[in-house]
């Protein structure tokens, strides 16, 4: 195997910083750096670690089946939580501030668990990449002292990924997949309808052999986008029908093909630069 001293480095620092905390509660979601760092915790403190799993209906059954199979292929200790952000009206008006909120009703959970086994820290994956993205639910973070080891560790993404495959884990090259409510426009409601419309938009989609795709939720519009390397194989007439016909099934009216294909938070592209930069996001 190839050796990465600087990348070894990091992960010493990681694990040295994981010793530190003694006892830690892992904000799971099945993404590969929640499942590394909760894989990595477990390996290092043992049974002082939890990972802790929000189901909510933001997270596609999908992702919850397969974060869920992946603990217990890995002997991680996992508890499922339901939090209710929906009943949140700051969060279902879904502004620009929806994962503060979100992550603001994890948070809470997590601490007063935390607070019942007496343990000493509650811990999200956050990596050095995602402090330059506008991803509100850091300052929930912040507001919680939630620990990002990760991110302390200066571990970017793509090393992330590099450690998780020198491990073996299987999700090492796993998809980027942001909770459901990320696929709706700003300013429209989230509703479990909507939620289902896209999951299913999205299920369908998968079934049609596109890994790597988002169906942005417009009202009665769906807007897909495809991976750059999965477009030219979409990009024939019957893809086209296959793919207005899955997405019409899940109770869109219309259905567009993004031209500039997928991209992380294309919904953000429509908020004001100046809140992108009061959260270091660069202007696109």
């Amino acid at each position: 195997m190839t050796s990465h001293p600087a990348l070894d480095e990091k992960q010493d620092a990681l694990d040295a910083r994981l010793t530190r905390l003694g006892s830690l509660l892992v904000a799971y979601s099945g993404g590969v750096d929640s499942a590394y760092l909760a894989w990595r915790a477990h390996r290092v403190l043992g049974e002082r670690t939890l990972a802790v799993i929000a189901d909510s209906p933001s997270l596609a059954r999908s992702q919850y089946r397969d974060a869920v199979e992946f603990a217990r292929e890995r002997a991680i200790p996992l508890q499922t939580i339901r939090t209710r952000e929906m009943e949140n009206e700051a969060y279902a008006v879904n502004g620009a501030d929806r994962c503060f909120h979100c992550k603001d009703e994890l948070f809470t959970m997590l601490e007063a668990e935390r607070a019942r086994l007496g343990w000493a820290a509650v811990a999200y994956g956050l990596n050095v990449d995602d402090r330059q993205d506008f991803r509100p639910g850091q300052q929930a973070a912040t507001a919680h002292r939630v620990a990002a080891p990760l991110a302390e560790a200066g571990l970017t993404k793509a090393e992330i990924r590099t450690l998780a495959g020198q491990a073996g884990l299987r999700l090492w090259d796993k998809p980027a997949s942001a909770c459901l409510s990320s696929r709706l426009a700003y300013g429209m409601r989230v509703t479990p309808e909507a939620l289902r419309m896209v999951e299913q938009a999205e299920d369908a989609l998968h079934a049609l052999g596109l890994a790597r795709v988002r169906v942005r939720h417009h009202g009665e519009i769906a807007r897909v986008e495809i991976a750059e390397e999965e477009l030219a194989s979409a990009l024939s007439r019957e893809m086209f029908r296959q793919i207005a016909r899955a997405v019409r099934a899940a109770g869109f009216h219309y259905v567009a093909v993004d031209c500039d294909g997928y991209r992380s938070g294309s919904m953000n592209e429509l908020l004001p630069v100046e809140l992108l930069a009061s959260a270091g996001q660069k202007e696109r």
